[in-house]
């Protein structure tokens, strides 16, 4: 195999591995300078128009020059692979949120919400959705744009709406689910309902609260590799019969499972947390399929939540700043949600978040219209035991004043 591709850009060694392909790091044999480079097996077939890489190497192209979005350098067939030549970012989301102990400050959150929500809605102008919105698809810029959160991996992502005619994509449900990631994806997506915008959103929800609270309620979730015994005779069912192995797929039963485990634990998945997250969570979930969300509104209710705890804008990330230094910083910017399970968060007035509520058409979980502050938010650890998701959120304490 010829390890320069393109002509000028050299091989080097592996720095990931999917089950799409490979990436590796490159370097321009002129210039120097280090690219990632995407490998795929292409097919036998002259066309190779059904290549997954092309297809997003497609998308790249069509989104490109956009903010957070990565520069395609060179792309095409060459020898027995498909290639994509893309820019070299730093690290993702994920691989940050583990140097962080599993865990994000609330400034930190709120200074990626802002970012995720835009690249999002700018994914979505050019009449697409991602389909696999979580952490370790999201990577930071390097050297003076070491600040910017860039979107990567389109290699799911699929057209909602006719670029012409801007007809939207018909609703439809079947039998099959399983588009994603697991631990991420809008239960929507388990119930095989088509994709659309909303998902998205439901998806970067379930990103934000994984940042503060460190999991999430499913994530350790896994079927047997085996099928379950047939379940107890019941007086309607004396003889229940066992799944045929046959018919057993574990990785649909544990879609399945994690299904259950989001409707399961949804109404106390925000809890302890400011109720903009809830807010969030509950506006992409009373979408409706071809809804266009208020991406704009959306930034605006996080802002609003970093104006009143305290938190500035100054592209200051829990990776970008010493721990000792950080906790200096006071309560708002460490934000210790979730950290260590029951963190007393101080004052804070909630009658813009009931009034931002009242424009997404929706009722806070904090409280109605004559709700003016919460003291005290005793702030739950969700814990991850598989067996009883029903019981294995730890109870809260509210108090209000009289």
């Amino acid at each position: 195999m010829d390890y320069t591709f393109g002509g000028k850009y050299r091989l080097e060694e592996e720095i990931a591995n999917g089950g799409c392909g490979s990436v590796f790091l490159g370097v321009h044999t002129v210039a120097g300078k280090e690219v990632a480079i995407k490998l795929e097996p292409a097919v036998s077939s002259k066309n190779n128009t059904n290549s997954p890489l092309r297809q997003e190497s497609k998308i790249y192209k069509t989104l490109m020059g956009g903010t957070g979005v990565p520069w395609i350098m060179w792309s095409g067939r060459q020898g027995d692979y498909n290639v994509m030549v893309i820019d070299l970012l730093g690290p993702s989301l994920e691989d940050l949120f583990k140097m962080c102990n599993r865990h994000f400050s609330l400034k930190t959150v709120l200074l990626l919400a802002d970012q995720l929500i835009s690249r999002i809605e700018f994914i979505h102008n050019h009449n697409l959705v991602h389909r696999d919105i979580k952490p370790a698809n999201f990577v930071m810029g390097t050297g003076k744009a070491a600040h910017m959160v860039n979107v990567i991996d389109f290699g799911l992502a699929k057209k909602f709406r006719d670029s012409k005619t801007s007809a939207h994509i018909p609703y439809k449900q079947d039998d099959y689910h399983g588009v994603g990631t697991s631990l991420f994806a809008a239960i929507n997506t388990h119930l095989g309902v088509e994709s659309s915008r909303r998902d998205d959103l439901e998806s970067l929800a379930y990103m934000l609260i994984y940042f503060l609270r460190g999991t999430l309620p499913w994530r350790k979730i896994r079927a047997p590799n085996t099928p379950p015994p047939p379940p107890s005779p019941t007086p309607s069912n004396p003889e229940p019969s066992a799944i045929p192995p046959q018919h057993y797929n574990p990785v649909s039963a544990t879609w399945d499972l994690i299904r259950d485990a989001k409707l399961e634990a949804e109404p106390l998945l925000t809890v302890g947390l400011p109720p903009e997250f809830d807010i969030l969570y509950r506006y992409a979930r009373g979408l409706e399929f071809d809804d266009l969300p208020d991406y704009a509104g959306l930034r605006a209710l996080f802002r609003g939540l970093a104006e009143r705890v305290g938190v500035e804008y100054d592209a200051v990330f829990d990776w970008t700043v010493p721990k000792a230094s950080s906790d200096r910083r006071g309560h708002a910017e460490t934000g210790s949600y979730a950290k260590t399970g029951m963190e007393i968060v101080g004052r804070w007035s909630c009658s813009g978040v009931w009034a931002l509520a009242q424009s997404f058409k929706m009722p806070t979980r904090a409280g109605g219209a004559n709700c003016n502050r919460m003291e005290r938010i005793a702030v739950p650890r969700i814990s991850v035991d598989c067996r009883s998701i029903r019981h294995s959120i730890r109870g809260t304490q509210v108090e209000r004043p009289p």
